[in-house]
């Protein structure tokens, strides 16, 4: 190893023994990355931006990742003082990064809704994330399987247009079809007409009923996806 006192961007470094995460209190002795950025803090000392490497991030701990998603925390990188790396050797390339960093991107991609983002990544473990219509039928099997119909429901986002408005409370009888731009089309009872009606729109009025947390799972990823 070479003295940090050559550390330019581009450069591979390797963390000190006995080095800690100062937000989350991890041991990152011996973590390896890649230089990203440099500046100089009031004091005069040299902080340095570590891009880890993807040896580092295949075995980083997955209760790290998981906080840095809830505590809006980059998992990636990390910000340290200069004296607290050495200069090593590079053992990967950039686009190993790139790709490992997807990989734990979309495998924790809702860690930061605690339980509830655990259910969303189950429902969607075998799709591929670029393809959105397979989140579609993932989901849209998910429904027909747990879903209890008919259930009361109550119309909760604003309508451009339409018979249904904001308050206007339904019977859901069935998932009629998948839209790829509205998702999740639901066959519902108002008075003595049916529509056909967007799931994300919709909150069960049961909140008690098992059906209240899966459509809200729904509603939720449908809202941040």
């Amino acid at each position: 190893m070479r003295k940090s006192s050559n550390l330019k961007v581009g450069n591979s470094v390797v963390v000190r023994a006995g080095i800690t995460d100062p937000d989350l209190g991890t041991d990152l002795g011996g973590w390896q990355g890649r230089i990203s950025g440099m500046a100089a803090d009031r004091g005069g000392r040299i902080l340095i931006s570590v891009r880890w490497d993807s040896i580092t991030l295949k075995n980083m701990p997955q209760s790290v990742v998981e906080q840095c998603e809830k505590g809006g925390l980059d998992w990636a990188e990390i910000v340290l003082v200069a004296e607290k790396v050495d200069l090593t050797t590079p053992r990967d390339t950039m686009n190993d990064v790139v790709g490992t960093a997807g990989e734990l991107a979309a495998k924790y991609a809702w860690s930061y809704l605690g339980e509830q983002g655990e259910r969303i990544r189950q429902v969607l473990a075998e799709v591929d994330e670029d393809d959105e219509m397979a989140a579609w039928d993932a989901w849209a099997r998910h429904l027909r399987k747990n879903l209890a119909f008919p259930f009361e429901a109550q119309v909760c986002e604003v309508q451009d247009e339409g018979p249904l408005q904001v308050g206007d409370r339904v019977t859901v009888e069935k998932i009629f079809v998948v839209d790829d731009f509205y998702g999740v089309i639901v066959r519902v009872a108002y008075g003595h007409r049916k529509y056909d009606f967007p799931l994300c729109d919709l909150d069960v009025i049961d909140e008690g009923s098992p059906n209240y947390q899966i459509v809200d799972d729904y509603c939720v990823w449908f809202a941040n996806r």
